[in-house]
């Protein structure tokens, strides 16, 4: 894909995060949530490829491992970050997930499980949803990229994985992240 392709991508899903804010007191939740409010164009994946849950029902069921697949260790991937309440991969994140795309198109025999990871804010049941939905934006990144959908699952962590204990925005930021997991036969 073209650089000026995935630059425009990139501005598109924040186009469409920052006009379309979520509304917490609608529904009901905390104002300090890691929200997953501008989803970065999920609802756009998701309209053009069957429901969101189609999408990331997907990404489930056995793992990797249950699968005959063995965790890979000579390999591993910087984490793609997040702003706070958002789930569009920033322009300048683009190479850390351009590095696991083109692992992937060099290692036909690799899968990679990706999990999204929020920030201790806002409920679990939020986070949850905004993990997920940060997994499949980087999911939908790959399969652009002529990625099998076969050889991708996501898995949302939610908060309930953080890179960093703490508080402050040096620590959540650290926390707001899609992780890579690589897996061959």
């Amino acid at each position: 894909m073209k650089v000026s392709t995935i630059i425009m991508t990139c501005a598109v899903f924040s186009a469409i995060a920052t006009g379309c804010r979520y509304d917490k007191a609608a529904k009901g939740a905390n104002s300090s949530g890691d929200a997953a409010a501008n989803n970065g164009g999920v609802d756009d994946l998701a309209a053009e490829s069957g429901s969101l849950e189609d999408i990331a029902a997907a990404g489930n069921g056995k793992s990797w491992e249950g699968l005959g697949y063995t965790r890979c260790t000579d390999v591993e991937f910087a984490p793609v970050y997040f702003a706070f309440d958002a789930t569009a991969i920033q322009p300048s994140e683009l190479g850390k997930i351009e590095a696991v795309a083109k692992h992937l198109q060099d290692n036909p025999g690799r899968v990679v499980t990706i999990e999204g990871n929020c920030d201790e804010r806002g409920s679990t049941e939020y986070n949850v949803s905004l993990g997920e939905n940060r997994a499949l934006i980087a999911k939908n990144y790959l399969l652009q990229n002529d990625i099998a959908e076969s050889r991708v699952k996501t898995v949302s962590r939610g908060e309930e994985n953080p890179a960093v204990e703490g508080t402050g925005e040096a620590v959540w930021s650290q926390n707001r992240r899609d992780e890579f997991l690589i897996y061959k036969k």
